[in-house]
């Protein structure tokens, strides 16, 4: 299924089809195009012949684990696409669980039609905005063995190579290219995330410890990223 023009098209995936028929109904007044599937094999096969600009993924499918089925997409080759996860289930473990996954974000059912826009409108202009060219000057940061590219987008340790998902390079470029600075976890979901009322600040939280995982050599003594208890992280040059 060949995109539309220049229209974003999402690729929701849910077992639910009055739900399908719901997000399709507000994603197309949004100006959306979508491609629906029921269950994770059909996601797959809809992932790689529609190539979508964003997916909303259910964590309970009748035939997988949704994290699999994100971890499958986010195996696959090309540009890493946005990743919201759907789920009925509101503890901590399982939100957590869908972001160290791979997920950008999650929104706990039942949800608001518009919120969810909202947060579809709010992915997509950032990774739009993180594909704009910049000026020379800004392209590569090189700090202390860290080489981040950001017209490129990739990530270097010491000359390893390191893959990050789209929300973790945008958290350690936004930390990394103002060294020193001290941010709130608030002021990260605001400036990363472009938005500060339907996060959570365990995002941030997962998100900080899956880049630390990556980059440092002892996540638990982290060189690069460091805690300021009490207020947030700074990114030490």
């Amino acid at each position: 299924m060949e995109k539309i023009g220049k229209t974003p098209l999402i690729l929701a995936v849910d077992d639910e089809s009055s739900l399908l028929d719901l997000l399709e109904l507000y994603l197309l007044r949004a100006g959306f195009h979508m491609v629906r599937a029921v269950d994770g094999k059909t996601a797959l096969e809809a992932f790689t012949a529609s190539k979508p600009d964003l997916v909303l993924l259910d964590l309970l499918l009748p035939d997988a684990d949704g994290l699999e089925i994100c971890r499958r997409i986010r195996a696959q080759p090309g540009p890493t696409v946005p990743i919201i996860m759907l789920t009925s289930r509101s503890d901590e473990e399982t939100k957590l669980a869908g972001l160290e996954g791979g997920a950008d974000d999650y929104i706990t059912k039942p949800f608001s039609p518009r919120e969810l826009v909202a947060r579809v409108k709010i992915a997509l202009r950032r990774l739009q905005q993180s594909s704009e060219v910049q000026t020379p000057r800004d392209e590569v940061l090189t700090l202390n063995g860290l080489r981040v590219n950001k017209i490129s987008r990739v990530v270097e340790i010491e000359g390893r190579f390191v893959e990050l998902t789209a929300k973790e390079f945008d958290l350690l470029w936004f930390l990394a290219s103002r060294p020193g600075e001290v941010f709130t976890r608030e002021q990260l979901l605001e400036n990363v995330w472009h938005y500060n009322y339907f996060g959570e600040m365990s995002t941030v939280t997962v998100h900080i410890r899956r880049l630390r995982e990556k980059i440092e050599r002892d996540p638990m003594r982290p060189r690069y990223i460091k805690t300021v208890w009490g207020v947030g992280y700074r990114f030490e040059p």
